[in-house]
C-alpha cells in the first residue's frame, strides 16, 4: 500500500463509521421519540390529573390526595379491587394446569402435537368473541344448563351463572382459565425443553420418581419462566376487564372489577382526575404484587434452587 494510498483508507473507513452512527442514532431516534411521546408523557399527564378534580372540558382546580381518599374511603372501590382476588386465584389454577399439561407432553405422549393445538387455540380467539361465546355458554337454560341437565341435575337445582353473585365471579374466571391456559403451556414447554436431559438420567440412577424429578429438576430448571407467567397472571388479574365487562354486562350484578371501575369513572362519569388517580393506584398495587413474587421467588424457592445446581453438578460428573 502506497503512502498516498493509506490516508483515502482512513477517510473511507472515518465515512463509513459516521454513516454507521448516523444510522444507528435515526433508527433509534424515532423510537425513543414514539416511546416518549405515547407512553411517558401520558404517564406524567396522569400523575399531574390525578391531583385534579377536572373532566374531559372542565378543570375545577387542585385537590391534593382527596381523590386517592375517595378511592379508600368507598366501600364500592375496596369491593372492586377485591374481586381481583378471585382472578389471582383463577391464575393458580391456570398456571397448574398449564405446567400439567406441559408437564404431560413434554413427555412425549402420542398424538401431543394435536392436544397442543386443541389446548392452544383459545389464546388466539379475541377475547370479545370469547366473552359472546361465554355468554351464550352460561345463558339460562343453554350450553352448560343443558349439559348439567343430561347427567341428572334438574334445572330449578342450577344457579343463574352470571347473576347469582355467589357463583357469577367464578364463571368469569373460568373464561379467564380457558384462554390463557394454553398460552402458559407452549410457554412452560419451551422451558422443560431447555433443560439438559442427563439431568433425568442422573435422577433415575439415584431413583427418583417423576415427582421427585418434577419437583427437583423441572420446577427449579423453568423458574425464571414460570415466574414471568406467575407475574403476568397476577397483574393481568389485577387489571381485568373483558369478562366482566363482555361476559358480565359491564360489570353488573357485583362483577365490576377495578378496572371496569376506572372506565366507568372516565367515561360514563365524566371524572377524569378521579380515573387517574385509580389507575395509579391500581398500578401501585402491580408494582407491590410484582416485588413480592420476587422475593417469595428469591427466598422460598432458593432450595429448589440448590438441589437443582447439585444434580446439574452430579449429572456431569456422570456424563
Amino acid at each position: 500500500m502506497t503512502a498516498a494510498a493509506a490516508p483515502d483508507l482512513r477517510q473511507r473507513r472515518k465515512r463509513i463509521n459516521w454513516q454507521k452512527a448516523l444510522l444507528i442514532v435515526t433508527f433509534a431516534v424515532v423510537p425513543l421519540f414514539l416511546l416518549a411521546l405515547f407512553t411517558y408523557v401520558p404517564f406524567i399527564k396522569m400523575i399531574k390529573f390525578s391531583f385534579y378534580d377536572m373532566s374531559y372540558t372542565k378543570n375545577k382546580g387542585y385537590v391534593g390526595f382527596n381523590n386517592y381518599l375517595k378511592i379508600f374511603k368507598k366501600d364500592e372501590y375496596i369491593g372492586a379491587m377485591l374481586l381481583s382476588l378471585y382472578y389471582m386465584a383463577g391464575a393458580v389454577v391456570q398456571l397448574a394446569l398449564a405446567l400439567f399439561f406441559a408437564t404431560l407432553l413434554s413427555s412425549g405422549l402420542r398424538g401431543g402435537g394435536i392436544f397442543k393445538g386443541i389446548i392452544f387455540f383459545p389464546f388466539l380467539v379475541n377475547g370479545i368473541a370469547i366473552g359472546y361465546i361465554f355468554k351464550f355458554f352460561y345463558t339460562r337454560g343453554f350450553v352448560l344448563d343443558t349439559v348439567l341437565q343430561a347427567i341428572g341435575i334438574p334445572l330449578d337445582k342450577l344457579p343463574y351463572w352470571l347473576r347469582d353473585q355467589s357463583v357469577n365471579n367464578w364463571s368469569l374466571v373460568f373464561t379467564s382459565v380457558w384462554k390463557y391456559c394454553g398460552q402458559n403451556m407452549v410457554l412452560f414447554i419451551g422451558a422443560i425443553a431447555s433443560i439438559d436431559p442427563t439431568l433425568y438420567e442422573a435422577a433415575t440412577i439415584d431413583g427418583a420418581n417423576k415427582w421427585q424429578q418434577f419437583r427437583s429438576i423441572i420446577l427449579p430448571g423453568i423458574k425464571t419462566v414460570f415466574m414471568l407467567n406467575l407475574i403476568l397472571s397476577i397483574t393481568g388479574s389485577l387489571s381485568a376487564f373483558e369478562p366482566a365487562y363482555v361476559v358480565g354486562s359491564m360489570g353488573a350484578n357485583g362483577t365490576a372489577t377495578f378496572f371496569i371501575k376506572i372506565h366507568q369513572m372516565a367515561h360514563v362519569n365524566n371524572k377524569v382526575g378521579m380515573a387517574c388517580a385509580m389507575a395509579m393506584v391500581l398500578m401501585a398495587l402491580i408494582i407491590l404484587f410484582t416485588i413480592a413474587q420476587r422475593l417469595f421467588f428469591r427466598y422460598v424457592m432458593k432450595d429448589s434452587d440448590n438441589t437443582f445446581n447439585s444434580k446439574a453438578n452430579k449429572a456431569k460428573t456422570l456424563w
